[in-house]
């Protein structure tokens, strides 16, 4: 993926821990529409347990990540669904109350670290969904399980909506890799 281009959507999570699944669940259906066309061509999407240097690799340099999680604040409504949009929003804070992930490291770590490295996407949006049950086992509460449908909805409102083709002719170009050098070579006639 060129720096700046492209679109990737990563559902985070644990499927085998009920609600933590949520973000998996979305981008398992995602999947299957990319399979069958009806996302815009480019478009990636993967699943990811939130490690964050897994994390920065998937969104790499990305004109635009979505990434679908769930979150257990300590008065959580099920279902509710929580969007931030760094363009809108601005940067997240790394500490606080408001920090509510499953993962040892939350997303705003995972940026700061990706800011650090030169591996971050020109635009993220965030989808959080509240939930309630982290027991071990598949399958989501019916709370939860029932947001699916309308965020895949609002996360290919986003995409088609903010999405960048991952060869649009906006994105701008890439340097070479380290240790290679553009050169210019013009070609001379022999002297007569």
């Amino acid at each position: 993926m060129e720096a700046g281009s492209g679109t990737v959507v990563i559902g985070l999570g644990n499927e085998f821990r009920r609600d933590d699944g949520v973000g998996w669940t979305v981008a398992g259906l995602l999947k299957r529409r990319a399979d069958e066309r009806r996302l815009p061509p480019g478009v990636v999407v993967a699943q990811c347990d939130g490690d964050p240097g897994r994390l920065i690799e998937l969104w790499g340099n990305a004109g635009l990540a979505i990434v679908v999680d769930a979150c257990f604040p300590p008065a959580a409504e099920p279902g509710r669904t929580h969007r931030w949009d760094d363009a809108v929003d601005g940067r997240p804070s790394t500490t606080g109350s408001a920090r509510h992930s499953t993962h040892g490291l939350g997303f705003a770590e995972a940026m700061d670290l990706g800011r650090a490295l030169g591996r971050c996407p020109r635009r993220l949006i965030v989808y959080a969904v509240e939930g309630a049950e982290l027991a071990p086992g598949p399958g989501m509460t019916p709370a939860v399980a029932r947001v699916v449908p309308g965020l895949i909805r609002r996360i290919t409102a986003d995409i088609e909506r903010h999405g960048m083709p991952a060869h649009d002719a906006r994105s701008p170009k890439t340097e070479p890799p380290t240790g290679t050098r553009r050169t210019t070579v013009t070609a001379r006639r022999p002297p007569a």
